[in-house]
């Protein structure tokens, strides 16, 4: 795989701990898409095994107490599994034109019905109702309000009126992008009436 494809590789979970003494290992998901640990699956690690190979092939997974026992190939005794413990987990995007990622609305300029460019999507927020788009602007836009997008270029939403109007923001929102900084979520998609994801 060359540079280019390794860098556009999302975090979709991370090795918490052996189990057991033949190779199986406690997996936490940090991806909605259950696919990521089917049987033949190829996950990343920066971790290094034995022969420096840094390509998981899952062998098995079945749930547990909301995590996952995965075996990979390769990983047959306690020894190789103690040299995972923590390692994250990375895997290449997922191809479906009829999802939107989190990875292709970050960077996006938003733009309303009116035309008006209103910032670049820096963050997506996690909420109950409508995840939000957190732009450089530090307007909040329910993601439910989109209509439209073009990758890491454009999203068009329908909004009401309103929702960009400073005094409507609260203290400390504008230009703002959270208390951290900008946050590149790995795998998780936006969710919504419009979008699923992972």
């Amino acid at each position: 795989m060359n540079d280019s494809a390794a860098t556009r590789r999302l975090a979709v979970g991370r090795i918490d701990r052996a189990h057991g003494l033949r190779g199986e290992l406690v997996v936490t998901l940090t991806t909605n898409r259950l696919e990521r640990l089917d049987v033949g699956a190829l996950l990343y690690t920066d971790a290094v095994l034995a022969d420096d190979e840094a390509t998981l092939t899952v062998e098995s997974a079945q749930p547990h107490l909301g995590r996952f026992i995965v075996r990979f190939v390769g990983v047959d005794d306690r020894a190789d599994a103690d040299r995972l413990h923590g390692a994250p987990l990375y895997a290449d995007p997922i191809d479906d034109p009829g999802e939107w990622w989190v990875h292709d609305l970050i960077g996006a300029t938003v733009v309303d019905q009116l035309g008006v460019e209103r910032g670049r999507v820096v963050e997506v927020q996690a909420n109950p109702a409508s995840d939000l788009l957190v732009l450089d602007s530090g307007a909040l836009v329910p993601l439910r309000f989109a209509v439209a997008l073009a990758a890491n270029e454009r999203v068009d939403v329908d909004t009401p009126e309103g929702l960009f109007d400073e005094e409507l923001r609260g203290p400390g929102r504008k230009g703002t992008s959270g208390p951290s900084g900008p946050r590149h979520s790995g795998d998780q998609g936006p969710s919504g009436p419009r979008q699923s994801g992972e």
